[in-house]
């Protein structure tokens, strides 16, 4: 039997700085972020974000130090 928490589907989503974070599907998104691809359990969600986003800085400050570095 499914508990709750497996059955809630959530969407993987990105903002501007590439951030990415997780949102109740069936919601609608906070200004400033968009929908990554994913939906899927919390677990399925997180474990993908793991996966994918390797660099937790900010793209602004990767941008700044990789052209002043």
């Amino acid at each position: 039997m499914e508990t709750q928490e497996n059955a809630e589907q959530f969407a993987v989503v990105v903002n501007d700085e590439e951030q990415y974070s997780i949102w109740r599907a069936d919601r609608a998104l906070p200004e400033g972020w968009r929908k990554e691809g994913l939906t899927g359990t919390r677990e399925e969600c997180l474990s993908h974000i793991d996966r994918v986003w390797t660099d937790l800085r900010p793209r602004s400050v990767r941008e700044r130090a990789e052209a002043h570095g």
